[in-house]
């Protein structure tokens, strides 16, 4: 057996497993983003996990809250700071900077290519982030190749780790995912949290 078809046996095992509860949650939480303010509040939280631990970008949104919003640069700065956030200062400058566009979210969400129009106008955000925002706010079709999906994709011989994920890169790899979703029965949105579990053991967002 090939290493799709192994990866491919291995989510299906978890979509008959318990697993398949956490992530059902986790899409209804995403589903249900509506507002102005839970949507920005999810381009920051992304724009924070670059480079940086997930599991700690959440525990950071959680205790900002509507700071991403209210607080000026420096005291978003500090805020990330006192948190613990590896880059404090340019984050908060993107988050920012990023408030110009709070208002017109919703409709570019909605609109014709969004992950294109989010990385070129978005300070902070790549393919990883944006399809990473797109997923969270209920937009499911794009897929999230971050370290640990990489890794996992390396270990089932499926793809080389390559050294730089250019947008030549994301995208080939994207189309290899997007093929795995096909084969599972779900989105590839949906196969992330499947992909995250099997090399993390958790479902976070």
């Amino acid at each position: 057996m090939d290493g799709f078809s192994k990866l491919c046996r291995d989510v299906k095992k978890l979509k008959e497993s318990g697993v398949r509860k956490l992530v059902q949650t986790r899409i209804k939480e995403f589903r249900n983003k509506r507002s102005e303010k839970e949507i920005f509040s999810e381009l920051c939280f992304c724009i924070l996990t670059a480079n940086f631990n997930a599991e700690r970008a959440i525990l950071i949104q959680e205790k900002i809250g509507n700071g991403f919003i209210d607080l000026t640069e420096s005291e978003l700065a500090g805020r990330l700071r006192k948190f613990g956030h590896r880059f404090p200062t340019s984050r908060a400058k993107y988050i920012v900077q990023a408030r110009k566009h709070l208002h017109e979210l919703k409709k570019v969400i909605r609109g014709k290519n969004p992950r294109e129009w989010l990385v070129k106008n978005v300070k902070g955000i790549g393919y990883k982030e944006a399809s990473h925002f797109l997923r969270n706010i209920g937009f499911f079709d794009y897929a999230i190749i971050d370290f640990h999906i990489l890794e996992l994709l390396s270990r089932y011989g499926i793809v080389q780790k390559p050294k730089s994920l250019t947008r030549k890169k994301y995208l080939e790899i994207e189309s290899i995912l997007r093929g795995l979703a096909e084969s599972v029965g779900i989105s590839p949105g949906e196969l992330d949290l499947y992909l995250w579990y099997l090399e993390t053991g958790k479902v976070l967002k």
